[in-house]
């Protein structure tokens, strides 16, 4: 196999022979576009339709390295300089020249890496700029690979506007921020990754351009609808065929040239066109085969089950026949979805919080956390009292490895306007026993960087945009945004939010172990629990299928999963301080059960009928003939 990786895209600057450049871009908005090279000045580019002109070709005799802008002509605008939109890099900023990049340049050490199952995944989501950039990541690998995680996740890499940013305000979906480092050094950090045993996720954001540094509207207005608007823009239009393609080349972009084993697909309710995430799936599967693991991860609102696993083709087979609801296995789309609902009511469970979305969850949560565990989403149609309009569709049928769950995120941390972590929301023993439940349950777990050694920083929203009326809109946005809550009936308390725009709100977000012995006691609790995950649970979770889970009490669930090896999972944990009084006799050891981890006197308690407060306890039982037994409310 060849130890260079290179996808030939339709467009942007692309090297076609030594010291030979093709530019090509798409703008039909614009009245004459030429290419501005620095040094060498400007070249007037050909219309390739004269009588529809859209896009826009020339051949240019430069080197990978030269520096570049596009000039269109616009009757609204005038003239409107601007980078390359499918720039591979940037020489500064998105407002800087785009540059002429070789992906040839770098030679893999790790050419033939083939990625790992999906079972085999335990995530960790991290920020780029908050661990130093591509080459800070790189030296951290080692020690992550060490604990056991074998796939870590980056937030949005694609260029945006300033040196700090989430990443979601991303205006250059093919450019890596420069302030992280260069193309070559991200391709080095994914590389060694690979050589360490681990898969490397990229966070995309296919719904919608950051407000500062988008020049598309100028020149390729056709590029968004104008009836309707997301959240946070103007709504990309992926009725067109060139949007689509635009969007279609960079998922295959980032797993082809760069090697990523994986892609997670951000706020994919927020795209107009569900059939194209469908049609993205089916191209990537389709076009790099099964000779590489690729795995393809949802973030999706709607808890959109029938994109898990299945095609949109099938499903419309099985209501043509009645079937209703029930879908037959069929080709491989997306592996699986964050499952917001698992955070949510672990959240509930952890803090008692019921403000917000938390309110959908208040009611019965053991019931609900119950609900995940054996059919993973809470929401499979029902109304939600948050919303008042129905929400998610079946789930009962997927396999828990469809579920991505977590205890913290990006979104759940940097989304409170402190940006608090639960290390210090949350009693820690029952943060310790939550935590275990993720790592132990057979749903695909993940980690926030900082959680494993209990971090207390906190991890705040934070920009860098340059241009004074954003960061005075974003500021105030913000906290209009708080206002409405009761705890921030007293102005002074929404005087103190960070601004996001500010340098301190990004270094106070950086992750940081505390005084010994409590993050060290927290590195082995997690190194332990993914030692017993990697022996004893990831090996047989294909097949696996749950076989009941129920609450036995306020804050206490027990719950079993069937293992691919016959072997059943047993879990009971109780995240209440108050220990559970009610004869439990029927949860006690089975014969010929192993303990996989007791966080302390659990077994013997549940022997005498109780369980413990703040506890958890994970058994295997041998394989035998099972009937599925208990439910989830």
């Amino acid at each position: 196999m060849s130890a260079r990786f290179s996808v030939k895209l339709p467009f942007g600057a692309q090297v076609t022979a030594p010291g030979q450049v093709r530019f090509r871009v798409w703008a039909p908005g614009a009245d004459a576009v030429s290419v501005d090279i620095v040094g060498r000045g400007r070249l007037p580019m050909a219309a390739e339709d004269p009588a529809a002109p859209a896009w826009y070709v020339v051949e240019a005799e430069c080197d990978p390295g030269a520096l570049y802008r596009y000039v269109f002509q616009t009757r609204e605008q005038g003239e409107v300089i601007a980078p390359d939109p499918a720039s591979r890099g940037q020489a500064g900023d998105v407002f800087d020249p785009s540059v002429v990049i070789d992906p040839q340049s770098y030679l893999w050490q790790h050419p033939n890496w083939q990625g790992r199952p999906w079972e085999e995944t335990v995530l960790y989501e991290l920020h780029p700029g908050a661990l130093g950039g591509f080459a800070g990541i790189q030296q951290r690998l080692a020690e992550l690979a060490e604990l056991g995680i074998t796939a870590i996740e980056l937030m949005p890499v694609a260029e945006f506007p300033g040196a700090h940013n989430w990443g979601y305000d991303g205006v250059l979906p093919f450019a890596p921020d420069a302030s992280y480092g260069t193309p070559d050094q991200l391709k080095a950090l994914i590389d060694t990754a690979h050589g360490l045993g681990m898969m490397v996720f990229l966070d995309v954001v296919y719904n919608h351009f950051g407000p500062d540094g988008n020049y598309l509207h100028s020149y390729a207005p056709d590029f968004f609808r104008h009836d309707m608007n997301t959240l946070w823009g103007a709504t990309i239009d992926f009725r067109r065929p060139e949007v689509a393609d635009f969007f279609t080349q960079n998922a295959l972009y980032w797993l082809q040239e760069f090697r990523f084993d994986g892609l997670r697909l951000d706020a994919v309710h927020a795209i107009c066109e569900p059939d194209w995430l469908v049609a993205l799936g089916q191209r990537i599967r389709a076009e790099i085969g099964s000779e590489r693991h690729i795995h393809l991860v949802l973030e999706h609102d709607g808890n959109a089950a029938h994109l898990l696993g299945y095609t949109a083709a099938v499903e419309a087979e099985a209501e043509v026949a009645g079937i209703g609801q029930v879908r037959e296995r069929s080709s491989h789309v997306y592996d699986a979805q964050w499952n917001d609902d698992a955070h949510h009511v672990l959240h509930v469970l952890l803090t008692g919080e019921e403000s917000g979305y938390y309110s959908a969850y208040a009611e019965a949560p053991a019931e609900k956390l119950a609900r995940c565990l054996q059919q993973g989403f809470v929401y499979q149609g029902e109304v939600s009292p948050y919303s008042g309009e129905p929400r998610g569709e079946p789930s009962a049928d997927l396999p828990p490895t469809a579920f991505v769950n977590f205890l913290q995120n990006h979104d759940q941390i940097g989304n409170r306007a402190f940006g608090e972590r639960l290390t210090v929301l949350a009693h820690p023993m029952a943060l310790h026993a939550a935590q275990a439940l993720i790592l132990l349950a057979p749903q695909v777990p993940m980690l926030f960087m900082g959680e494993e050694f209990c971090a207390v920083q906190p991890f705040l929203y934070f920009t860098s945009h340059r241009d004074e009326e954003l960061v005075k809109a974003v500021r105030e946005g913000r906290r209009r945004e708080f206002a409405r809550f009761p705890q921030f009936a007293d102005p002074k308390l929404l005087e103190q939010i960070p601004d996001p725009n500010s340098f301190a709100t990004f270094v106070s977000s950086i992750p940081e172990p505390g005084p010994a012995p409590g993050s060290a006691a927290c590195l082995r609790r997690a190194a332990e629990l993914l030692h017993i995950r990697k022996l004893h649970i990831a090996p047989y979770l294909r097949g696996a299928k749950a076989l009941g889970a129920r609450a036995i009490g306020p804050k206490a669930v027990h719950a079993r999963w069937q293992l691919g090896n016959g072997s059943v999972l047993n879990i009971t944990v109780n995240l209440d301080e108050a220990p559970l009084q009610e004869a439990l006799e029927d949860l006690a050891q089975p014969a010929g059960a192993d303990v996989l981890f007791d966080s302390g006197g659990a077994l013997d308690a549940l022997a005498g009928g109780r369980f413990p407060g703040h506890a958890i306890l994970a058994l295997r039982e041998p394989p035998t003939a099972l009937t599925e037994t208990g439910s989830a409310a």
